[in-house]
């Protein structure tokens, strides 16, 4: 059972029935209050045999911690109960309950960034949903679980369905699904229909204007918005102020980070490709890589001329294959095409360059794979791997459509490494590789010792993505051409 640390109105059990009763729409939204104190509750032991009671108090466990950031323990939290879908130990559940049990531990799993979990879950939701506010519930998971894994197809079916389901019954507005709401946006931002992105922010801040969550990700999207309309100042402005601002303390984790890539992107666009690097450090990808920082970094080394960085950076995400992010993955694919393209393996581009179109003919064709690229370079390559498969003929022209809207101009993508990403040391350092001195000889001439000559050297090769002094003349060399 629950054990209620914060002694609420209500006993531990009666709470968690409270809030299920309203997880679905027709009986009210769950009250703010009482979330909060079952996000800080110990989540209950798993009983010899699962009973409704205490499936229950599970399913407010994950819901209150995923709407209310409580994800400390992100999937370790979930495989404490599952083995994948099924529990780990027997259940004599209703089906009711059950479905409820499903879409809350699919909630949860969209919430920590894992959604090919979240939409499984869902689907299993919706397999034992015997009523039509319990199959909306279900809906609402699957479809932001397709839309965070990058399956537009279906997110946008699943969309469809609970849209038809919520309109028929005449539900309240206020208990809209917030999970509706963001597969929306994400959907949007996917085909870059800016309407629909904007709108999908105004209902967040018209169905529940007392929730301050809610709110956070309304503002969120519409700083989205404004990167796809292509005001970077307004957007770099507006997501600022949502991520350093007092707003940030009632937020979700997956949104908060969702405006940390929005604002590195921005940054590339503007050229300010060590400070995109500089916002990102910090920050590790989480389960699913439902947000996946290294694809989010890939963007800037390349435009740093930093392959051989991006490459090693990613090698991880393409080794997890079936369980990484659909969404995250593709660009990663689309990304390392590129660096290897420029480092001379052209077989490897065009099969790498493949697998990512591929994957977008089976998934759906998004902006996201080519934001802030170079046209030409990005353009290039894609015709050369699609000429050998006649099944992405179909795709070809969307696909050309969307890098003509979000890629860079040569010019300003995609250029060899700039001194600009060195120190101040390192591009003093820099011009005496171009010389015949030595590094015995460049330590006198600084005034240093070979050790210290040695290590800024050395960071000089990694901020350039070169393995010696050879490469490095070519890259510097092609800099100042």
């Amino acid at each position: 059972m629950l054990a209620d640390k914060r002694e609420p109105s209500l006993a531990p059990l009666e709470l968690a029935r409270s809030v299920e009763r309203r997880l679905a729409p027709g009986r009210g939204v769950a009250h703010a209050r009482h979330l909060a104190v079952l996000a800080e509750v110990e989540p209950p032991a798993s009983p010899l045999t699962w009973a409704d009671s205490e499936a229950v108090a599970l399913a407010v466990c994950f819901v209150a911690r995923a709407r209310r950031d409580a994800l400390s323990q992100g999937a370790a939290l979930v495989t404490r109960y599952f083995d994948g879908v099924h529990l780990v130990r027997p259940g004599t559940l209703s089906s009711g309950v059950r479905s409820q049990l499903y879409a809350s531990a699919g909630e949860y799993c969209n919430a920590i960034g894992w959604p090919q979990m979240g939409a499984r879950f869902g689907a299993q939701a919706l397999l034992f949903a015997d009523s039509e506010p319990l199959r909306y519930r279900a809906l609402s998971v699957t479809a932001l679980g397709h839309a965070l894994n990058g399956e537009y197809p279906a997110a946008e079916c699943d969309l469809a369905a609970a849209e038809q389901s919520f309109a028929a019954h005449g539900w309240p507005a206020a208990e809209t699904s917030c999970l509706v709401l963001l597969a929306h946006a994400l959907v949007a931002a996917a085909q870059l229909d800016l309407d629909r992105l904007r709108g999908a922010s105004e209902r967040m801040a018209l169905t529940q204007p007392n929730d301050a969550y809610t709110l956070f990700s309304a503002r969120a999207v519409e700083a989205m918005s404004k990167m796809f309309d292509q005001d970077f100042s307004g957007g770099r402005a507006a997501c600022r102020r949502l991520l350093n601002g007092s707003g940030r303390h009632a937020s979700h984790r997956m949104v908060r980070h969702f405006l940390v890539c929005v604002l590195s992107d921005i940054m590339v666009a503007q050229g300010d490709d060590v400070d995109a690097l500089a916002i990102l450090e910090p920050f590790e990808s989480p389960e699913g890589h439902g947000i996946c920082f290294a694809m989010q970094r890939s963007a800037a080394l390349l435009r740093l001329g930093r392959e051989r960085e991006l490459l090693e950076a990613t090698e991880a995400c393409v080794a997890r294959e079936a369980d990484h992010c659909l969404r995250t993955l593709t660009p990663i694919l689309i990304r390392r095409a590129l660096a290897w393209n420029r480092l001379g393996s052209s077989r490897r581009a065009r099969d790498t360059m493949e697998s990512g179109l591929l994957l977008i003919a089976r998934t759906g064709v998004s902006a996201m794979p080519f934001l802030m690229l170079p046209h030409d370079e990005t353009l290039r390559l894609i015709d050369d791997a699609a000429g050998v498969h006649p099944e992405l003929q179909v795709v070809l022209p969307p696909i050309r459509a969307t890098v003509d809207r979000v890629t860079l101009p040569d010019g300003q993508a995609g250029r060899p490494a700039a001194l600009s990403a060195l120190t101040r040391t390192e591009r003093e350092v820099a011009p005496l590789l171009l010389t015949s001195l030595s590094l015995v000889e460049i330590a006198r001439e600084r005034g240093v010792s070979l050790n210290t000559i040695k290590s800024q050297v050395r960071s000089i090769y990694q901020k350039l993505g070169v393995g010696g002094r050879a490469e490095a003349v070519e890259r510097l060399t092609a800099a100042d051409t």
